[in-house]
């Protein structure tokens, strides 16, 4: 049996496509039409993988490009140079308030007592934040590593969340192994899988990529 090529049959696959898609965007617009609540999310990025501040760092930027009040608070990091802190504070600073709260990585201060004293001033700042009704979004960078190491109490995050987060206010919560009652308590939770990183490859942070 021969492969049908005759004129008509481009415009046949064309016409059976249009069907599929109609039928896929009727059920689309179906399921649509349920989807009518508004509120402000507790949303987690944890996980192995990269990309956690990144992802979070481009809903700030969506924030502010809709000219949206937001802020971001960093707990463990320094105040080390990197792409989305410095343009913030030079473009951005009357739509963002940017707070770096933290000394460093863990192992670079090796001060427990310090880096609590650190992390509580940065989620007393946090708490400050989410509270103000004028922020659309509040990013809360390496909140989960703090919590790890038990800097801040993981109880307390999760009633504060549930109990005096405004209703429309989102809240983002990054870094690697997320509470469980954190996970449990929020409304969007995405787990960045390491698939392949340079790193193990021998090639070091590079600015552009990983700051």
């Amino acid at each position: 049996m021969t492969e049908d090529r005759t004129p008509d049959a481009p415009n046949r696959d064309d016409d059976r496509h249009a069907m599929k898609m109609a039928k896929k965007k009727a059920a689309r617009d179906k399921i649509m039409a349920t989807k009518t609540d508004k509120k402000g999310l507790v949303i987690v990025h944890t996980g192995k993988g990269k990309g956690k501040s990144s992802a979070a760092f481009g809903m700030i930027f969506r924030c502010i490009a809709h000219d949206m009040q937001c802020a971001v608070v960093q707990f463990i990091k320094g105040g080390m140079s990197t792409g989305e802190r410095d343009l913030i504070l030079a473009k951005f600073s009357d739509t963002c308030a940017f707070h770096t709260m933290g000394e460093g990585f863990t192992w670079e201060t090796q001060d427990k007592s310090r880096d609590t004293e650190m992390a509580q001033a940065a989620w007393a700042k946090a708490k400050e934040l989410i509270l103000d009704e004028a922020n659309h979004m509040v990013l809360l960078d390496e909140i989960n590593i703090a919590i790890r190491y038990d800097y801040v109490s993981a109880a307390e995050v999760v009633a504060f969340l549930r109990d005096h987060k405004p209703e429309m206010t989102h809240v983002v919560l990054t870094g690697r192994n997320a509470h469980e009652d954190l996970i449990e308590l929020a409304d969007l939770v995405t787990e960045m899988e390491l698939v392949k990183h340079p790193f193990r490859s021998g090639i070091k942070a590079q600015i552009g990529v990983e700051f």
